[in-house]
């Protein structure tokens, strides 16, 4: 404790007033000149001079290692943030889908999708199927453009082959204004609305004369402001229909 002391002692201006008080008491005694003692003095000036720069500098540097700390913290923090949303590839649209649809609870609605892509067996099995089959799932809405009614007779047939088909509402035809395409529904593991989210056009959607299937999605997640917008758009779209 008492190093800690010794320690924290500013023995330079210690030493400076010590010289200080020798240098007057011996001119007083005329053991030394007035110019030695001004001599002394400027000495000392410049001494406690330097200390005050080594001072500053150290300061200096202390801040600019506190700003560096504060920029790795902000990063660190924001990397601890959960995203608002993750953007999935083709190489996952599949099985992320898929384990959307298991996962998901209550309502679930389809906005603007292109039903022509349900078409294909092994598609409606990996992006419809599971969905019907997912008790936790009371009731599924669509809300489509009026040009898919077509589709929409062409793919009915398989979805009343299917376990949970009671679930499945008449369609709300709208005249869409819109680009996006969403799934919207409960997740049972976190308890909070999420989306599946994906946009109409290049490069988001690839397009052939016979369907149009999502290259890239959007997983929009429970916490992001997204989604009370997009709730609004679907309630809207309901009132207006």
């Amino acid at each position: 404790m008492h190093t800690k002391r010794l320690l924290n002692l500013e023995w330079d201006a210690i030493a400076g007033v010590i010289a200080a008080v020798t240098a007057i008491v011996m001119e007083l005694l005329h053991l030394i000149q007035g110019e030695v003692l001004l001599t002394l003095t400027v000495a000392l000036i410049a001494l406690l001079f330097l200390r005050d720069m080594r001072r500053e500098r150290a300061m200096e540097r202390l801040e600019g290692r506190l700003a560096a700390v504060q920029v790795s913290l902000r990063e660190i923090e924001v990397g601890l943030l959960p995203p608002d949303a993750v953007l999935i590839g083709p190489n996952r649209i599949r099985k992320v889908s898929t384990e959307f649809l298991t996962h998901a609870s209550g309502e679930m609605i389809w906005f603007n999708v292109c039903l022509s892509m349900y078409k294909p067996p092994a598609l409606f099995d990996a992006l419809l199927r599971p969905a019907l089959e997912n008790p936790r799932i009371t009731t599924m809405r669509f809300i489509l453009d009026k040009d898919q009614r077509r589709p929409w007779e062409e793919i009915l047939p398989t979805i009343r082959a299917c376990p949970g088909a009671h679930k499945v509402q008449e369609p709300t035809w709208i005249d869409n204004q819109e680009s996006i395409s969403l799934i919207v529904a409960d997740s049972a593991a976190t308890g909070r609305t999420e989306a599946l989210l994906s946009f109409w056009g290049e490069p988001f959607m690839a397009r052939s004369t016979e369907r149009s299937v999502p290259r890239y999605i959007f997983h929009i997640q429970g916490h992001s402001e997204l989604i009370s917008r997009f709730l609004e758009i679907l309630r809207n779209y309901r009132l207006s229909a």
